[in-house]
């Protein structure tokens, strides 16, 4: 798995013209998910999250994590972050997983989350073509691939 966590101070989906999920201060997290993804992925990556300490404690020093923070969350579906570039100029996705497999796996992902942070996380809507909307604050990007956690 692959996720692009961005801290906002706001952000947003909105579908064919209707806002699907809106959140305040919290996270904006681009998930993208391959053949090999398994439940240890989604633990380990939820758990990353989850305690990362990426927003600012009393003294404006990066020391809080989502959990301490109580922040909310959004996670979209990006399967165009699994895209390979070496060959032309078209991007080829064929590490990305399809849909059987990315759909239950980008659910269960959700579900650890929601447990991880004892909070509901809004989400997109998987395979739609969405409007996502967001105001990064700092601004902080954190790329995590679970491939890469040893």
């Amino acid at each position: 798995m692959k996720a692009v966590i961005q801290r906002v101070s706001q952000a947003s989906v909105t579908i064919k013209g209707q806002k699907v999920a809106e959140i305040k201060t919290g996270l904006l997290i681009l998930l993208g998910i391959i053949n090999a993804d398994s439940q240890n992925d989604i633990q380990w990556l939820s758990n990353k999250i989850a305690n990362l300490r990426i927003f600012p404690d009393e003294n404006g020093v990066m020391n809080t994590s989502l959990l301490q923070s109580q922040g909310d969350v959004i996670v979209v579906s990006q399967f165009t972050l699994h895209a390979s570039t070496k060959k032309g100029n078209r991007p080829s996705y064929i590490l990305a997983a399809k849909p059987d497999i990315a759909i239950p796996l980008y659910e269960a992902f959700i579900a650890q989350l929601e447990i991880d942070i004892n909070k509901k996380v809004q989400t997109g809507q998987f395979g739609a073509d969405m409007k996502v909307e967001l105001l990064n604050d700092g601004p902080v990007t954190i790329i995590i691939d679970t491939k890469d956690k040893t």
